[in-house]
Protein backbone atom coordinates (compact mmCIF):
# COMPACT_ATOMS: atom_id res chain seq x y z
CA UNK A 1 0.00 0.00 0.00
CA UNK A 2 1.38 3.25 -1.49
CA UNK A 3 1.62 6.44 1.06
CA UNK A 4 -0.93 7.90 -1.10
CA UNK A 5 -3.44 5.52 -0.77
CA UNK A 6 -3.13 5.42 2.76
CA UNK A 7 -3.42 8.72 3.63
CA UNK A 8 -6.12 9.46 0.76
CA UNK A 9 -8.54 6.60 2.43
CA UNK A 10 -7.63 7.57 6.28
CA UNK A 11 -8.46 11.23 5.68
CA UNK A 12 -12.18 10.17 4.31
CA UNK A 13 -13.08 7.14 6.29
CA UNK A 14 -11.64 8.36 9.59
CA UNK A 15 -14.02 11.72 8.92
CA UNK A 16 -17.43 9.33 8.70
CA UNK A 17 -19.67 11.03 11.24
CA UNK A 18 -23.51 10.19 11.19
CA UNK A 19 -24.82 7.78 9.10
CA UNK A 20 -26.36 8.38 5.63
CA UNK A 21 -30.22 8.28 5.53
CA UNK A 22 -31.47 5.26 4.12
CA UNK A 23 -32.12 1.73 5.22
CA UNK A 24 -29.36 0.50 8.00
CA UNK A 25 -29.19 -3.12 9.13
CA UNK A 26 -31.13 -3.94 12.19
CA UNK A 27 -28.82 -3.67 15.30
CA UNK A 28 -29.15 -6.80 17.17
CA UNK A 29 -26.41 -6.73 19.65
CA UNK A 30 -23.62 -4.23 20.68
CA UNK A 31 -19.67 -4.41 19.61
CA UNK A 32 -18.83 -6.75 22.08
CA UNK A 33 -15.80 -9.32 22.37
CA UNK A 34 -16.90 -13.16 22.44
CA UNK A 35 -15.28 -16.39 22.61
CA UNK A 36 -12.86 -17.49 25.80
CA UNK A 37 -10.42 -15.00 27.17
CA UNK A 38 -6.88 -15.47 27.72
CA UNK A 39 -4.50 -13.60 30.16
CA UNK A 40 -3.11 -10.08 29.11
CA UNK A 41 -0.74 -7.91 29.84
CA UNK A 42 1.59 -5.37 28.07
CA UNK A 43 5.09 -8.21 29.33
CA UNK A 44 2.57 -10.87 27.22
CA UNK A 45 3.22 -8.66 24.66
CA UNK A 46 6.45 -7.41 24.74
CA UNK A 47 7.16 -11.38 24.81
CA UNK A 48 5.01 -12.38 22.25
CA UNK A 49 6.30 -9.43 19.65
CA UNK A 50 10.04 -10.87 20.61
CA UNK A 51 8.70 -14.55 19.41
CA UNK A 52 7.40 -13.60 16.33
CA UNK A 53 10.80 -11.55 15.56
CA UNK A 54 12.03 -14.97 15.32
CA UNK A 55 9.77 -16.59 12.51
CA UNK A 56 10.07 -15.45 9.25
CA UNK A 57 7.49 -12.49 8.54
CA UNK A 58 4.02 -13.75 6.81
CA UNK A 59 2.21 -10.91 4.86
CA UNK A 60 -1.85 -11.63 5.50
CA UNK A 61 -2.30 -8.49 2.64
CA UNK A 62 -5.14 -9.80 0.82
CA UNK A 63 -6.96 -12.34 2.80
CA UNK A 64 -9.93 -10.77 1.96
CA UNK A 65 -13.34 -12.12 0.09
CA UNK A 66 -13.32 -10.71 -3.50
CA UNK A 67 -16.07 -8.73 -2.75
CA UNK A 68 -13.91 -6.32 -0.61
CA UNK A 69 -10.77 -6.26 -2.75
CA UNK A 70 -12.36 -5.07 -5.96
CA UNK A 71 -15.01 -2.39 -4.17
CA UNK A 72 -14.77 0.85 -5.66
CA UNK A 73 -14.29 4.06 -3.79
CA UNK A 74 -17.71 5.24 -3.34
CA UNK A 75 -18.73 1.43 -2.31
CA UNK A 76 -16.21 0.85 0.25
CA UNK A 77 -17.30 4.82 1.53
CA UNK A 78 -20.91 3.21 1.71
CA UNK A 79 -19.46 1.25 4.48
CA UNK A 80 -20.67 3.56 7.52
CA UNK A 81 -20.24 1.66 11.04
CA UNK A 82 -23.89 1.92 12.70
CA UNK A 83 -23.16 4.19 16.14
CA UNK A 84 -25.41 2.45 18.02
CA UNK A 85 -23.09 -0.89 18.31
CA UNK A 86 -20.72 0.86 19.44
CA UNK A 87 -17.84 -1.08 21.85
CA UNK A 88 -19.07 0.12 25.41
CA UNK A 89 -21.99 1.89 24.38
CA UNK A 90 -24.16 0.70 27.08
CA UNK A 91 -21.72 1.44 29.74
CA UNK A 92 -21.17 4.88 31.69
CA UNK A 93 -17.85 5.12 31.17
CA UNK A 94 -16.72 8.06 29.12
CA UNK A 95 -15.23 6.48 26.08
CA UNK A 96 -16.74 4.54 22.81
CA UNK A 97 -15.20 2.63 20.05
CA UNK A 98 -16.14 2.46 16.85
CA UNK A 99 -14.67 -0.14 13.86
CA UNK A 100 -13.71 0.45 10.64
CA UNK A 101 -14.69 -1.89 7.49
CA UNK A 102 -11.95 -3.56 5.93
CA UNK A 103 -11.85 -3.61 1.38
CA UNK A 104 -10.34 -1.72 -0.89
CA UNK A 105 -6.60 -0.55 0.49
CA UNK A 106 -7.65 -1.71 3.51
CA UNK A 107 -6.86 -5.92 2.58
CA UNK A 108 -4.68 -7.02 5.28
CA UNK A 109 -7.09 -8.24 8.77
CA UNK A 110 -6.48 -6.25 11.81
CA UNK A 111 -7.75 -8.53 15.64
CA UNK A 112 -9.24 -6.29 17.97
CA UNK A 113 -9.60 -7.20 21.73
CA UNK A 114 -10.97 -5.93 24.40
CA UNK A 115 -9.29 -6.22 27.74
CA UNK A 116 -11.32 -6.25 31.08
CA UNK A 117 -9.39 -7.64 34.78
CA UNK A 118 -6.63 -9.13 32.59
CA UNK A 119 -8.61 -11.16 30.33
CA UNK A 120 -8.48 -10.16 26.29
CA UNK A 121 -11.44 -11.43 24.18
CA UNK A 122 -11.59 -10.26 20.50
CA UNK A 123 -14.28 -8.84 18.82
CA UNK A 124 -15.88 -11.17 16.45
CA UNK A 125 -16.99 -9.54 13.02
CA UNK A 126 -20.62 -9.16 12.51
CA UNK A 127 -22.22 -7.48 9.65
CA UNK A 128 -24.89 -5.62 11.93
CA UNK A 129 -22.22 -3.46 13.00
CA UNK A 130 -22.46 -1.52 9.85
CA UNK A 131 -24.45 -0.37 7.05
CA UNK A 132 -24.30 -0.61 3.44
CA UNK A 133 -25.88 1.40 0.52
CA UNK A 134 -23.25 0.63 -2.25
CA UNK A 135 -24.32 -1.18 -5.60
CA UNK A 136 -21.86 -3.83 -5.70
CA UNK A 137 -22.89 -6.76 -3.04
CA UNK A 138 -20.73 -7.82 -0.24
CA UNK A 139 -21.70 -11.19 0.32
CA UNK A 140 -21.00 -13.63 2.95
CA UNK A 141 -18.70 -12.14 4.86
CA UNK A 142 -17.07 -14.77 7.67
CA UNK A 143 -17.32 -14.58 11.16
CA UNK A 144 -13.49 -14.39 11.26
CA UNK A 145 -12.95 -11.56 9.19
CA UNK A 146 -11.70 -8.88 11.44
CA UNK A 147 -10.92 -5.11 10.98
CA UNK A 148 -9.66 -2.54 9.14
CA UNK A 149 -8.90 -0.31 12.33
CA UNK A 150 -10.91 1.60 14.82
CA UNK A 151 -11.39 5.62 16.31
CA UNK A 152 -12.04 6.64 19.62
CA UNK A 153 -14.84 8.73 21.12
CA UNK A 154 -15.45 10.98 23.77
CA UNK A 155 -18.27 11.69 26.10
CA UNK A 156 -18.08 15.50 25.51
CA UNK A 157 -19.08 14.65 22.11
CA UNK A 158 -19.90 11.07 20.94
CA UNK A 159 -20.37 12.38 17.25
CA UNK A 160 -17.05 13.50 16.83
CA UNK A 161 -14.02 11.04 17.14
CA UNK A 162 -10.66 11.97 19.20
CA UNK A 163 -8.48 9.93 17.44
CA UNK A 164 -8.42 7.03 14.33
CA UNK A 165 -6.12 4.30 14.18
CA UNK A 166 -6.42 3.01 10.22
CA UNK A 167 -3.98 1.67 7.89
CA UNK A 168 -0.72 0.56 8.25
CA UNK A 169 0.86 1.62 11.21
CA UNK A 170 -1.28 5.34 10.74
CA UNK A 171 -3.01 7.11 13.41
CA UNK A 172 -3.74 10.61 13.77
CA UNK A 173 -5.96 12.88 16.93
CA UNK A 174 -7.53 16.20 17.42
CA UNK A 175 -7.30 18.65 20.01
CA UNK A 176 -10.04 21.17 20.59
CA UNK A 177 -10.51 22.63 17.58
CA UNK A 178 -11.79 19.23 16.86
CA UNK A 179 -9.81 18.99 13.33
CA UNK A 180 -7.99 16.04 11.43
CA UNK A 181 -4.85 17.10 10.13
CA UNK A 182 -1.42 15.24 9.91
CA UNK A 183 -0.65 11.99 11.28
CA UNK A 184 1.90 9.89 13.24
CA UNK A 185 2.94 6.13 12.75
CA UNK A 186 4.30 3.87 14.88
CA UNK A 187 7.80 2.94 12.72
CA UNK A 188 8.99 4.65 9.33
CA UNK A 189 11.34 1.93 7.74
CA UNK A 190 13.74 3.19 5.32
CA UNK A 191 12.24 6.42 4.18
CA UNK A 192 13.46 9.20 1.71
CA UNK A 193 16.03 6.46 0.61
CA UNK A 194 16.63 5.36 -2.89
CA UNK A 195 14.58 2.23 -2.42
CA UNK A 196 11.26 1.32 -1.86
CA UNK A 197 9.52 2.42 1.91
CA UNK A 198 8.98 -0.83 4.33
CA UNK A 199 5.96 -0.08 5.68
CA UNK A 200 5.20 -1.87 8.98
CA UNK A 201 1.38 -2.52 9.88
CA UNK A 202 -0.43 -2.72 13.53
CA UNK A 203 -1.69 -6.40 12.90
CA UNK A 204 -3.83 -6.23 16.05
CA UNK A 205 -4.88 -3.67 19.00
CA UNK A 206 -5.75 -5.03 22.50
CA UNK A 207 -8.65 -2.05 24.08
CA UNK A 208 -8.09 -1.70 27.25
CA UNK A 209 -11.93 -1.46 29.08
CA UNK A 210 -11.53 2.23 31.18
CA UNK A 211 -13.48 1.99 34.32
CA UNK A 212 -16.76 4.51 34.35
CA UNK A 213 -14.84 7.50 36.27
CA UNK A 214 -10.87 7.01 34.15
CA UNK A 215 -10.84 9.77 32.08
CA UNK A 216 -7.70 7.75 30.11
CA UNK A 217 -7.61 5.34 27.42
CA UNK A 218 -5.15 2.46 27.44
CA UNK A 219 -4.38 0.89 23.61
CA UNK A 220 -1.74 -1.76 23.40
CA UNK A 221 -0.68 -2.66 19.63
CA UNK A 222 1.72 -5.45 18.22
CA UNK A 223 3.74 -3.99 14.93
CA UNK A 224 4.76 -6.71 12.69
CA UNK A 225 6.62 -6.10 8.93
CA UNK A 226 9.16 -7.74 7.07
CA UNK A 227 12.30 -6.43 9.22
CA UNK A 228 10.89 -5.61 12.73
CA UNK A 229 8.37 -7.02 15.28
CA UNK A 230 6.89 -4.36 18.26
CA UNK A 231 4.94 -3.59 21.23
CA UNK A 232 3.20 -0.69 21.63
CA UNK A 233 0.87 0.84 24.37
CA UNK A 234 -0.36 4.24 23.90
CA UNK A 235 -1.63 6.12 26.74
CA UNK A 236 -4.43 8.75 25.31
CA UNK A 237 -5.43 11.74 27.40
CA UNK A 238 -8.42 14.10 26.14
CA UNK A 239 -8.45 17.66 26.46
CA UNK A 240 -7.49 21.16 25.30
CA UNK A 241 -4.30 18.89 23.77
CA UNK A 242 -4.88 15.13 23.30
CA UNK A 243 -2.32 13.79 25.08
CA UNK A 244 -0.65 10.27 23.66
CA UNK A 245 1.68 8.25 26.71
CA UNK A 246 3.72 6.35 23.96
CA UNK A 247 5.66 3.08 24.91
CA UNK A 248 7.37 1.18 22.41
CA UNK A 249 9.50 -2.42 22.37
CA UNK A 250 11.19 -3.02 19.05
CA UNK A 251 12.67 -6.40 17.80
CA UNK A 252 14.47 -6.45 14.24
CA UNK A 253 14.46 -9.28 12.74
CA UNK A 254 17.21 -8.23 10.26
CA UNK A 255 19.49 -4.96 9.61
CA UNK A 256 17.79 -1.66 8.66
CA UNK A 257 19.77 1.01 7.02
CA UNK A 258 17.75 3.86 8.26
CA UNK A 259 14.89 3.37 10.67
CA UNK A 260 12.31 6.33 12.40
CA UNK A 261 11.11 6.52 15.43
CA UNK A 262 8.41 8.55 16.75
CA UNK A 263 7.37 9.56 12.85
CA UNK A 264 5.23 12.34 12.33
CA UNK A 265 3.52 12.57 8.57
CA UNK A 266 2.27 15.67 6.90
CA UNK A 267 1.37 17.32 3.88
CA UNK A 268 2.46 21.29 2.37
CA UNK A 269 2.04 21.85 -1.17
CA UNK A 270 2.11 25.27 -1.48
CA UNK A 271 2.63 28.31 1.44
CA UNK A 272 3.80 31.74 1.60
CA UNK A 273 7.67 30.97 1.41
CA UNK A 274 7.36 28.31 -1.08
CA UNK A 275 4.55 28.93 -4.01
CA UNK A 276 6.26 26.31 -7.01
CA UNK A 277 2.90 24.68 -6.98
CA UNK A 278 0.57 27.67 -6.34
CA UNK A 279 -2.29 27.51 -9.66
CA UNK A 280 -4.82 26.55 -6.82
CA UNK A 281 -7.06 29.49 -6.14
CA UNK A 282 -6.44 28.92 -2.67
CA UNK A 283 -3.29 31.30 -1.23
CA UNK A 284 -2.27 28.30 0.90
CA UNK A 285 -2.26 24.20 0.90
CA UNK A 286 -0.63 22.58 3.67
CA UNK A 287 -1.09 20.73 6.76
CA UNK A 288 2.15 22.03 8.46
CA UNK A 289 4.03 24.67 8.09
CA UNK A 290 7.31 24.18 9.75
CA UNK A 291 9.45 21.78 11.82
CA UNK A 292 10.21 22.80 15.39
CA UNK A 293 12.99 21.60 17.16
CA UNK A 294 14.32 21.85 20.64
CA UNK A 295 17.97 20.37 20.93
CA UNK A 296 19.45 18.44 23.74
CA UNK A 297 21.79 21.63 24.26
CA UNK A 298 18.84 23.61 24.35
CA UNK A 299 18.99 25.61 20.72
CA UNK A 300 15.48 26.59 19.77
CA UNK A 301 14.97 25.63 15.53
CA UNK A 302 12.60 26.81 12.99
CA UNK A 303 12.47 25.05 9.56
CA UNK A 304 9.72 26.19 7.55
CA UNK A 305 8.51 23.24 5.15
CA UNK A 306 9.19 23.26 1.15
CA UNK A 307 7.22 21.27 -1.84
CA UNK A 308 10.62 20.48 -3.63
CA UNK A 309 11.26 19.60 -6.96
CA UNK A 310 12.93 15.88 -5.74
CA UNK A 311 13.23 14.38 -2.83
CA UNK A 312 15.18 16.46 -0.47
CA UNK A 313 16.64 14.85 3.02
CA UNK A 314 17.76 17.01 5.95
CA UNK A 315 19.35 15.57 8.92
CA UNK A 316 19.56 17.67 11.73
CA UNK A 317 22.46 16.27 14.74
CA UNK A 318 21.37 16.09 18.31
CA UNK A 319 22.15 14.32 21.74
CA UNK A 320 19.10 13.55 23.51
CA UNK A 321 16.84 16.21 22.06
CA UNK A 322 14.47 17.57 24.06
CA UNK A 323 11.46 17.42 21.49
CA UNK A 324 10.32 18.23 18.21
CA UNK A 325 7.48 18.01 15.72
CA UNK A 326 5.30 18.81 12.66
CA UNK A 327 3.53 22.84 13.34
CA UNK A 328 1.03 24.40 11.88
CA UNK A 329 2.00 28.00 13.41
CA UNK A 330 0.21 30.46 10.90
CA UNK A 331 -4.04 29.61 11.79
CA UNK A 332 -5.74 33.00 10.18
CA UNK A 333 -8.15 31.83 7.40
CA UNK A 334 -7.99 34.79 5.60
CA UNK A 335 -4.43 32.85 4.53
CA UNK A 336 -5.54 29.93 3.10
CA UNK A 337 -9.45 30.73 2.37
CA UNK A 338 -10.68 26.87 3.00
CA UNK A 339 -14.12 26.88 3.93
CA UNK A 340 -14.22 23.41 3.41
CA UNK A 341 -11.38 21.48 4.87
CA UNK A 342 -10.26 24.49 7.36
CA UNK A 343 -5.80 24.72 7.31
CA UNK A 344 -6.24 27.03 9.49
CA UNK A 345 -7.63 24.60 12.33
CA UNK A 346 -4.92 21.77 11.75
CA UNK A 347 -3.35 20.57 14.77
CA UNK A 348 0.10 20.24 15.34
CA UNK A 349 1.91 16.82 17.03
CA UNK A 350 4.76 17.63 19.17
CA UNK A 351 6.82 14.64 20.38
CA UNK A 352 8.36 15.07 23.52
CA UNK A 353 11.59 11.73 24.26
CA UNK A 354 11.57 10.13 27.69
CA UNK A 355 14.20 8.82 28.83
CA UNK A 356 17.78 8.69 27.17
CA UNK A 357 17.61 8.83 23.02
CA UNK A 358 21.55 9.25 23.04
CA UNK A 359 22.95 10.37 19.88
CA UNK A 360 21.14 10.62 16.53
CA UNK A 361 19.64 13.36 14.05
CA UNK A 362 15.71 14.55 13.83
CA UNK A 363 15.36 14.11 9.88
CA UNK A 364 13.17 15.49 7.89
CA UNK A 365 12.01 14.07 4.39
CA UNK A 366 10.03 15.91 2.30
CA UNK A 367 8.81 15.02 -1.18
CA UNK A 368 7.50 16.16 -4.84
CA UNK A 369 3.68 16.73 -4.38
CA UNK A 370 1.48 18.11 -7.57
CA UNK A 371 -1.62 18.02 -5.24
CA UNK A 372 -3.30 17.94 -1.16
CA UNK A 373 -3.95 14.43 -1.69
CA UNK A 374 -0.85 13.15 -0.97
CA UNK A 375 1.32 13.46 2.47
CA UNK A 376 4.71 14.45 1.09
CA UNK A 377 6.22 15.64 4.36
CA UNK A 378 7.81 13.36 7.33
CA UNK A 379 10.07 13.78 10.40
CA UNK A 380 11.27 11.42 12.95
CA UNK A 381 14.54 10.46 15.24
CA UNK A 382 16.99 8.41 13.27
CA UNK A 383 19.59 7.14 16.32
CA UNK A 384 22.79 7.00 15.69
CA UNK A 385 23.85 2.97 16.41
CA UNK A 386 21.36 1.12 14.37
CA UNK A 387 18.95 -1.03 15.98
CA UNK A 388 20.48 -4.49 16.63
CA UNK A 389 18.75 -7.76 15.27
CA UNK A 390 17.99 -10.26 18.11
CA UNK A 391 17.79 -7.50 21.08
CA UNK A 392 15.52 -5.51 22.81
CA UNK A 393 15.00 -1.80 21.48
CA UNK A 394 12.96 0.28 24.10
CA UNK A 395 11.52 3.83 23.44
CA UNK A 396 9.30 6.00 24.98
CA UNK A 397 8.24 9.44 24.23
CA UNK A 398 5.17 11.90 24.95
CA UNK A 399 2.74 12.58 21.83
CA UNK A 400 0.76 15.93 22.06
CA UNK A 401 -1.66 16.89 19.27
CA UNK A 402 -3.13 20.39 19.48
CA UNK A 403 -2.76 24.00 17.52
CA UNK A 404 -0.25 25.01 19.74
CA UNK A 405 2.65 23.03 21.15
CA UNK A 406 2.65 22.03 24.74
CA UNK A 407 5.86 24.28 25.19
CA UNK A 408 7.60 27.03 24.07
CA UNK A 409 10.53 29.20 24.16
CA UNK A 410 10.22 31.21 27.34
CA UNK A 411 12.27 34.47 26.56
CA UNK A 412 12.74 34.27 22.47
CA UNK A 413 11.12 35.26 19.71
CA UNK A 414 9.79 32.75 17.36
CA UNK A 415 9.21 32.59 13.22
CA UNK A 416 5.75 33.15 12.37
CA UNK A 417 6.08 33.89 8.49
CA UNK A 418 8.49 33.49 5.96
CA UNK A 419 8.37 35.26 2.60
CA UNK A 420 10.37 34.98 -0.16
CA UNK A 421 10.99 36.49 -3.94
CA UNK A 422 13.06 38.17 -6.39
CA UNK A 423 15.91 40.59 -4.76
CA UNK A 424 17.29 43.62 -5.14
CA UNK A 425 16.54 47.34 -4.88
CA UNK A 426 12.77 48.16 -6.20
CA UNK A 427 13.27 51.36 -9.14
CA UNK A 428 17.31 49.82 -9.56
CA UNK A 429 18.89 48.33 -12.69
CA UNK A 430 19.38 44.88 -11.40
CA UNK A 431 23.08 43.90 -12.45
CA UNK A 432 23.01 39.50 -11.18
CA UNK A 433 20.24 37.78 -9.67
CA UNK A 434 19.30 37.56 -5.83
CA UNK A 435 17.07 36.29 -3.84
CA UNK A 436 15.10 37.84 -1.32
CA UNK A 437 13.94 36.29 2.27
CA UNK A 438 11.31 38.58 4.42
CA UNK A 439 11.36 36.40 8.23
CA UNK A 440 8.91 37.69 10.61
CA UNK A 441 9.26 37.38 14.55
CA UNK A 442 6.82 37.91 17.38
CA UNK A 443 6.91 36.89 21.18
CA UNK A 444 9.51 37.21 23.29
CA UNK A 445 10.99 40.59 24.52
CA UNK A 446 10.42 42.22 20.83
CA UNK A 447 7.36 44.12 22.38
CA UNK A 448 9.55 45.47 25.01
CA UNK A 449 12.23 47.03 22.60
CA UNK A 450 12.50 50.47 21.76
CA UNK A 451 12.50 51.41 18.35
CA UNK A 452 15.78 52.49 18.04
CA UNK A 453 17.23 49.26 20.28
CA UNK A 454 20.07 48.38 17.54
CA UNK A 455 18.63 44.34 16.41
CA UNK A 456 21.16 42.94 14.65
CA UNK A 457 20.24 39.98 12.09
CA UNK A 458 22.85 37.28 12.54
CA UNK A 459 22.86 35.65 9.30
CA UNK A 460 24.99 32.69 7.59
CA UNK A 461 24.82 30.90 3.90
CA UNK A 462 26.69 27.69 3.52
CA UNK A 463 27.33 29.17 -0.13
CA UNK A 464 26.96 32.43 -2.01
CA UNK A 465 27.14 36.20 -0.47
CA UNK A 466 24.39 37.91 1.67
CA UNK A 467 23.74 41.53 1.13
CA UNK A 468 20.95 43.87 1.18
CA UNK A 469 20.59 42.77 5.19
CA UNK A 470 18.08 44.62 7.69
CA UNK A 471 16.10 44.31 10.74
CA UNK A 472 12.90 46.35 11.98
CA UNK A 473 10.05 46.57 13.87
CA UNK A 474 6.77 45.54 12.47
CA UNK A 475 3.56 48.19 13.06
CA UNK A 476 1.32 47.84 15.82
CA UNK A 477 3.73 46.24 17.71
CA UNK A 478 3.37 42.86 16.42
CA UNK A 479 6.98 42.09 16.55
CA UNK A 480 10.49 42.34 14.05
CA UNK A 481 11.26 41.68 10.37
CA UNK A 482 14.41 40.41 9.43
CA UNK A 483 15.25 40.28 5.34
CA UNK A 484 18.28 39.68 3.12
CA UNK A 485 18.98 38.67 -0.12
CA UNK A 486 21.49 35.98 -1.02
CA UNK A 487 23.18 35.63 -4.14
CA UNK A 488 23.91 32.62 -5.35
CA UNK A 489 26.92 31.37 -6.94
CA UNK A 490 26.70 29.10 -10.20
CA UNK A 491 25.63 25.66 -8.54
CA UNK A 492 21.79 24.43 -8.19
CA UNK A 493 23.13 22.44 -5.12
CA UNK A 494 20.70 23.54 -2.19
CA UNK A 495 22.18 26.61 0.21
CA UNK A 496 21.56 26.26 4.15
CA UNK A 497 20.55 29.77 5.59
CA UNK A 498 20.66 30.47 9.46
CA UNK A 499 19.06 33.14 11.02
CA UNK A 500 18.34 34.82 14.33
CA UNK A 501 18.19 38.29 15.89
CA UNK A 502 20.29 39.44 18.86
CA UNK A 503 20.26 42.41 20.80
CA UNK A 504 23.94 43.04 21.78
CA UNK A 505 25.46 39.31 22.33
CA UNK A 506 21.79 38.12 23.76
CA UNK A 507 20.27 36.20 21.13
CA UNK A 508 16.19 37.76 21.08
CA UNK A 509 14.75 35.00 18.74
CA UNK A 510 14.76 30.97 17.86
CA UNK A 511 17.04 30.23 14.99
CA UNK A 512 15.22 30.40 11.73
CA UNK A 513 16.84 27.62 9.08
CA UNK A 514 16.15 26.81 5.62
CA UNK A 515 17.18 25.24 2.38
CA UNK A 516 17.09 27.24 -0.91
CA UNK A 517 17.53 25.39 -4.16
CA UNK A 518 18.58 27.96 -6.92
CA UNK A 519 17.71 27.80 -10.07
CA UNK A 520 20.02 27.23 -13.29
CA UNK A 521 22.49 29.40 -14.34
CA UNK A 522 19.70 30.26 -17.70
CA UNK A 523 17.21 30.52 -15.63
CA UNK A 524 17.53 33.72 -13.56
CA UNK A 525 15.50 36.23 -14.36
CA UNK A 526 16.33 39.41 -13.46
CA UNK A 527 12.78 40.83 -13.11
Amino acid sequence: MDRRSVMKTLAAAAGMGALPAGLLLAPLTRAEPRGSATPFSYAWLKGHARSLSRQPYVSHEGELPPSLKTLSWDDYQAIRFNADQALWKDSDGAFQVQLFHLGLYFQAPVRIYQVEDGKARELAYDPDYFSYEGEQPLGELPADLGFAGFRVHFHTNFKLDLAAFLGASYFRAVGDEMQYGLSARGLAINTGMNREEEFPRFSAFWLEKPASDDDRLVVHALLDSPSVTGAYAFTLHPGKHMVMEVDAALYPRQAIDRIGIAPLTSMYQVGENHRRMGYDWRPEIHDSDGLALWSGAGEWIWRPLVNPVGVRVNSFLDENPRGFGLLQRDRDFEHYQDDGVFYDRRPGAWVEPRGDWGRGAVMLVEIPTVDETFDNIVAFWNPERPLEPGQEHLFSYRLTWGGEPPVAPRQLATARATRTGLGGVVGQQREYFSWRFAVDFAGGALNMLAEDAGVVPVISASRGRVEITSARPLPGGRGYRAMFDLVPDESTEPVDLRLYLRLGEQPLTETWVYQYTPPAVGERTLY
